[in-house]
């Protein structure tokens, strides 16, 4: 398995079937109920994770599991989708590991993976309700792009993209 430490996290990449993925997605979904008054819908399953299909990471602080991410590959569709996308789900820190950079640890290492696996963009649905979310994405270089996604139509959706840079030759 392989794993990752920045400063006191370590980040290993677990699979989103992992028990530690499904507790603080059980959490995240929590966290959109308190914030819109519903789960995200979007449809999930492990495989998406899956590598060469996606990847998915769990932070770890002091052994706790308090960070999650990942990407999944996506191919071109008919709301702005190129193929080369990866779209980043799950993104989130428990309340109590907040503000110690754990996101930006997290969504460093998920684009660095991305890039590792040949995609060209990093593509993610979040909301207006969220604009810690939206600040983070901005300050790492996401900008606005096409609404795409099961909440496309939904006025507080915001839809965000960054191209990644090529993948450095291997030899």
């Amino acid at each position: 398995m392989e794993s990752t430490t920045q400063s006191a996290v370590e980040i290993r990449v677990t699979g989103y079937g992992h028990p530690d993925a499904q507790r603080l997605s059980a959490e995240v979904q929590e966290e959109y109920v308190r914030r819109y008054g519903e789960g995200d819908l979007t449809e999930m399953h492990p495989d998406h994770f899956d590598p060469p299909a996606g990847l998915f990471l769990i932070g770890y602080l002091d052994g706790e599991p308090v960070a999650s991410g990942g990407w999944r590959a996506k191919k071109a569709g008919p709301h702005g989708l190129r193929d080369g996308d990866a779209e980043l789900k799950r993104m989130f820190v428990a309340p109590a590991a907040r503000g110690r950079g754990l996101a930006r640890a997290l969504l460093r290492r998920l684009e660095e993976t991305a890039v590792e696996a040949g995609h060209t963009r990093v593509v993610l649905e979040t909301g207006t309700l969220q604009p810690e979310a939206i600040a983070l994405y901005a300050s790492e270089g996401y900008a606005d792009i096409q609404k795409f996604g099961l909440y496309r139509e939904h006025p507080q959706s915001v839809c965000m993209g960054k191209e990644l840079p090529a993948a450095a030759p291997r030899g």
